[in-house]
């Protein structure tokens, strides 16, 4: 049969693009079919055409109504008849339900774009019993495999609803499945029989890069969207507090952005998603609820602000980035603090599904931390080969362009191990690694491990290091996390062997990034003052050096390292510009000010300095009503547990703010909170500790007090130093 005049008469396309013409015979001839496709390769097309040529109506089963409203929209527009295409889903009301179902017995419908909870409803199943249906296409198919990364309950009951309607060939798409997904799907809806099509996974226009996520993520990230003035992106973020708090601070730094998430109204999602296809915004900030056959082919960045729970999710995610074949550049920010938080939130699942859960999230954790190429590391995943040298789109990763530096980790590897061993595979990584650098606490020192032999064996090193060769150990399956007993490290049959056996073992560091990679990589884009004037803070910290001596109080008691960078990055000529560079604030701005935009405004007039305007990151104001409650409710001597509570804060969290607010340079007495923790001994003990510290880094302090304080005490007591010395 030749499939090209209809396709040529209803698209207006001459040649099918991959395997669609191979998946539309076998509908046209009445196969059940599976299809597994990535974003951007066209497979609605392959139920749209065959429904089109086909007497009767084809049932697509969707699982977003935003999915289906785009898809209806389309098909209406290649065709005169209003009808050919339908919704039938919870936002119809009884005389659009009395249409549908109008149109369809009338033989004008060719889709009909169904939820899967709706096609339970035994009105719908009554009535499409009677009708003559032609197929029955599944989108997004992995939601019916618990092993996929978007499983949805109601999707495994389609098989006996599908039987209940018609025993018609059934067609399933997905974008992404791993074999074992595959095998579940198809078993689910008893279609072992199904011709498989399968086509290649690799998206050789699409640029893929993981960055460390630090404390400056969002303003990396508006520093990024900065430089592709006017290009549409993506930015996903877990949860929907963080998808309108990053929508919020873009948005106030001059971006066209908005959110979009299940908790905003129906009315509200429909018009930010109109808004990004039609360019009347650049950036929408999603929840993964945004995205699922949004057929948008100009979006040329994906970026994560948090990192995803699996790696069909993120290849899905990032799929969504030039799917018309030009720039697309997929940018993930991973901390493994995030992991750690998906793996808490599973803690209350059933253990099966936990299993599933840690399972799926370690080969995000191996994603994140190779340096192998990253294309090589996804297309494996999904079971595909790839040449990292000759392949195409071999150099469009990180990796590929600025190789991770790596160094022997053996003999650490084994004494890792060892001391997972010898606690006799009791402890989380946290103790594991206290263990190793000689950190005593409560339970070490009730278990008598801070007795043994192997404590301290690394202290030559410090925490985060033994933590990164975990996670590295973790990936190559030496170690695995129990799911039991939560997080509790033990050790494999593999890693057993390595004791016995070592052989080299190539530990991966973290690359560096500041703004010159960013450009490093980025062709074509516009160059941006992304990185601090070297020359400018060596003076400005001479400069500090002497007001530090002349006010007889440390230097970062006066201005931080990273705040000295921003001056360098932003060159403030006044005191209000100094206001907002990182870590001053009005107070700070007023004290210590004065020199300091003296110095940088000679600078700039002897060196012909071009000042970026652009680049001041302004706060949300989102803020600022926490901060009046915190001052006054400190002044009012309320103990801080109370305030905590009052805002729904942890303890870390208000101290955090507290930090924010004396680092500015506003007062901030909390002297009577001390008193209740802390003796007048032990406060005159880390009071003259920051007096003398090189650095007010707080692991420094930790390690140089060995156990003698805890890490909220410390920052307390941090808090009280720069409230008398610094402000």
């Amino acid at each position: 049969m030749d499939l090209h005049s209809p396709l040529k008469k209803f698209f207006g396309f001459n040649k099918f693009k991959g395997l669609q013409e191979e998946v539309i015979t076998s509908i046209v001839n009445n196969h059940n079919t599976f299809v597994i496709m990535p974003t951007g390769g066209g497979k609605s097309l392959c139920y749209q055409l065959p429904a089109l040529m086909a007497e009767g109506t084809a049932i697509v089963v969707s699982p977003l109504i935003a999915l289906m409203k785009n898809q209806v929209d389309a098909i209406r527009g290649i065709s005169e008849q209003h009808g050919v295409a339908h919704v039938l889903n919870s936002s119809l009301n009884k005389t659009d339900v009395a249409q549908v179902k109008a149109d369809i017995a009338s033989g004008i419908t060719k889709l009909l774009y169904v939820a899967p909870e709706s096609l339970i409803k035994e009105e719908y199943v009554t009535f499409l019993r009677t009708q003559k249906i032609s197929f029955v296409a599944i989108d997004e198919a992995h939601c019916i495999s618990e092993w996929g990364h978007d499983f949805r309950p109601e999707y495994r009951n389609l098989k006996h609803i599908i039987s209940a309607i018609d025993s018609v060939p059934v067609i399933c798409l997905t974008a992404t499945a791993t074999e074992k997904v595959q095998e579940d799907i198809l078993k689910t809806l008893g279609i072992t029989d199904a011709n498989r099509f399968k086509a290649s996974f690799n998206r050789a226009n699409l640029f893929y890069e993981v960055r460390p996520k630090t404390k400056e993520v969002d303003k990396d990230i508006i520093r990024f969207v900065k430089q592709r003035e006017g290009k549409s992106g993506i930015i996903y973020c877990l949860s929907r507090k963080k998808v309108e708090e990053v929508a919020q601070i873009l948005q106030v730094n001059g971006i066209k952005a908005v959110p979009y998430h299940a908790g905003l109204d129906a009315k509200t999602r429909v018009r930010h998603q109109d808004m990004f296809l039609m360019e009347d915004c650049d950036v929408v900030v999603a929840t993964i609820a945004f995205g699922m056959g949004i057929d948008k082919p100009d979006v040329r960045f994906v970026i994560h602000h948090d990192i995803p729970k699996s790696l069909e999710s993120y290849y899905q995610e990032t799929g969504r980035a030039g799917r018309d074949d030009g720039e697309g550049y997929c940018l993930a920010f991973y901390a493994y603090k995030d992991i750690e938080k998906l793996e808490k939130f599973m803690a209350s699942k059933p253990v099966a599904e936990q299993e599933i859960g840690h399972a799926l999230l370690q080969e995000v954790v191996g994603y994140a931390e190779t340096s192998m190429n990253r294309r090589k590391y996804l297309l494996h995943y999904f079971g595909e080969d790839f040449d990292a040298i000759n392949g195409d789109g071999a150099d469009m990763d990180d990796n590929s362009r600025n190789p991770k530096k790596k160094h022997e980790a053996k003999d650490n590897v084994v004494k890792l191990l060892k001391v997972v061993k010898e606690t006799l595979q009791k402890y989380k990584s946290k103790d594991v690694v206290n263990t190793i650098i000689g950190k005593e606490n409560a339970l070490l020192t009730s278990h008598k491990t801070h007795l043994q032999p192997y404590f301290g064996i690394g202290k030559d090193r410090f925490a985060p290091y033994w933590m990164a060769l975990i996670r590295q150990v973790l990936v190559v399956h030496f170690i695995k996390k129990e799911i039991e007993q939560y997080g509790v490290v033990k050790l494999t049959k593999e890693g057993e062997n390595y004791i016995q056996n070592p052989t080299s073992f190539m530990m991966t560091e973290d690359h560096s990034y500041n703004a010159e990679n960013d450009n490093a990589i980025i062709t074509n884009a516009k160059t941006s003052a992304g990185v601090a004037d070297e020359r400018l803070v060596k003076i400005l910290k001479s400069l500090r050096k002497k007001v530090a001596i002349k006010q007889g109080i440390p230097p970062f008691a006066i201005f931080q390292d990273p705040s000295l960078e921003d001056m360098a990055l932003k060159y403030p000529i006044t005191l209000a510009e100094l206001a907002t560079v990182h870590g001053v604030g009005e107070g700070k701005a007023r004290k210590f000010g004065k020199d300091f935009v003296k110095l940088i405004s000679e600078y700039v007039d002897e060196n012909d300095v071009l000042r970026p305007d652009d680049l001041i990151v302004k706060s949300t104001g989102v803020n600022s009503g926490l901060k009046l409650f915190v001052i006054q409710n400190t002044d009012k001597k309320l103990p801080l547990e109370d305030i905590s509570k009052s805002k729904g804060l942890e303890m870390k969290e208000l101290i955090k703010e507290m930090e924010v607010i004396i680092f500015s340079g506003t007062k901030l007495n909390i002297d009577y909170a001390i008193d209740d923790l802390l003796d007048e001994e032990q406060q005159e003990e880390i009071y003259e500790y920051f007096m003398e510290a090189e650095t007010d880094d707080i692991e420094e302090a930790l390690n140089e007090f060995d156990g003698d304080y805890d890490e909220d005490e410390l920052r307390l007591m941090r808090i009280k130093f720069f409230n008398e010395v610094g402000n």
